[in-house]
């Protein structure tokens, strides 16, 4: 991905909007690794319970990001990011000061509220040139994945100090600081985000009915549901299992995060050489399965968790790159605030559906259990993924068989 050949405009923007969308998913991420620690900071918490506070602010994501992703398309895009940035600041205001589980679910719920995520890539597309398009939305999964990647060194090590109620102040603080720098750095587009000719009813349609489209709406959402059913147990299972203090932590995902750099990166300069996304996606996918594996099996031995989460951490770090590139690529321009919206709200509702369910099987039943499911629906995604890849050659294989 070279980003020097890109005008110095765009590249200016797509580098701005990477940020406020760093110091945006920043804190979310960082409270991943710690929050199921905390049953003893809130009130009637429980496994399940702490699940669903982790994964709830997806459910109300879900419900806010084609609706905000649509009226950023009629009335503008910085106006409804700043809006979502307040209403994210005060819902971790809200997580911050309760004392029972019950408020901070309603504090990641109102989190959740602020569902930026379609606009932010929404201005991303309006403010770069086709041709620049994929490296800036590949820009902004690569933010994705550094915010991951420092919110999983640091998250630990703050907790420690400051607890995870500190944790959701500094959130806010994040809130406001990426609100001045969209308002600041971030350039306007030179023609209003607004639609004053919105698309029809066919066009939209278009959007839930194309098979590439459906294709990486299942991989965001079942990569992000994995992500957080795992993260519902995997510290439990470090403190618990292995007797590692959480301020110890931060050293297992360091090195699992610095190992798995020797996996996304190569993937990254091969998919970009190659022009192969379907070979690679399926690649990513069966990496991801082989740690659901591991980590059932292995998982109560340190190595072999190191080893297991640098193969899921490569894989979900470049799908993090991969999956909203292709879908800027993929999507008309009329139509790209309201595909976009339907990809994070696949996103979040896996996030949503995987704390949910971590904190079901774990209280229900296992760690292990947790695993099984993850490799049950990977099983299930690369199932779809060859399924929906297949009808996409078919349909191609029919719309040139009418030209001819």
């Amino acid at each position: 991905m070279n980003l020097v050949s890109m005008p110095a405009k765009e590249l200016k923007a797509a580098l701005s909007l990477a940020l406020v969308f760093f110091f945006r998913m920043l804190p979310l991420f960082m409270v991943l690794p710690v929050l199921s620690l905390s049953e003893d900071s809130y009130m009637h918490a429980t496994p399940q319970l702490l699940g669903l506070a982790l994964g709830i602010y997806g459910l109300t994501q879900a419900c806010f990001q084609i609706p905000l992703g649509a009226l950023s398309d009629q009335w503008g895009r910085k106006p409804i990011i700043v809006l979502g940035l307040v209403i994210f600041g005060l819902g971790s205001l809200i997580a911050a000061t309760a004392d029972s589980v019950y408020g901070l679910i309603i504090g990641r719920s109102l989190q959740g509220a602020g569902a930026v995520a379609a606009a932010i890539m929404a201005l991303a597309a309006d403010l770069t040139s086709e041709k620049s398009r994929t490296k800036a939305m590949a820009c902004i999964g690569i933010s994705i994945g550094a915010a991951f990647s420092t919110a999983f060194i640091f998250g630990p090590i703050l907790y420690t100090y400051i607890g995870i109620k500190g944790l959701f102040f500094l959130s806010a603080c994040f809130s406001i600081l990426a609100i001045m720098m969209l308002l600041i750095i971030v350039p306007n587009p030179e023609e209003k985000s607004q639609n004053t000719n919105p698309s029809n009813l066919e066009e939209v349609k278009s959007v839930f009915v194309n098979p590439s489209l459906i294709k990486l709406d299942i991989s965001i959402f079942t990569s992000h549901l994995i992500l957080m059913a795992n993260f519902v147990v995997i510290p439990i299972t470090l403190r618990d299992s292995m007797q590692l203090a959480p301020i110890a932590h931060w050293q297992v995902y360091l090195s699992s995060i610095f190992l798995s750099l020797f996996i996304m990166v190569p993937l990254i300069i091969l998919g970009e050489r190659l022009k192969k996304e379907k070979l690679f996606l399926i690649l990513s996918i069966l990496l991801i399965m082989l740690s659901q594996i591991g980590l059932a099996l292995f998982g109560i031995n340190i190595n072999f968790t190191v080893i297991f989460l640098v193969l899921f951490f490569g894989a979900f770090n470049y799908l993090e790159v991969l999956l909203p590139s292709e879908v800027s690529k993929t999507t008309p321009g009329n139509t790209k605030g309201t595909a976009l919206g339907v990809y994070s709200t696949s996103q979040f509702i896996g996030i949503f559906i995987g704390g949910l369910a971590g904190g079901f099987f774990y209280q229900q039943f296992s760690l292990t259990s947790v695993h099984l499911f993850c490799l049950f629906l990977a099983i299930l995604w690369l199932l779809l993924i060859l399924f929906l890849s297949k009808s996409v050659s078919l349909s191609k294989n029919e719309l040139e068989e009418e030209v001819v």
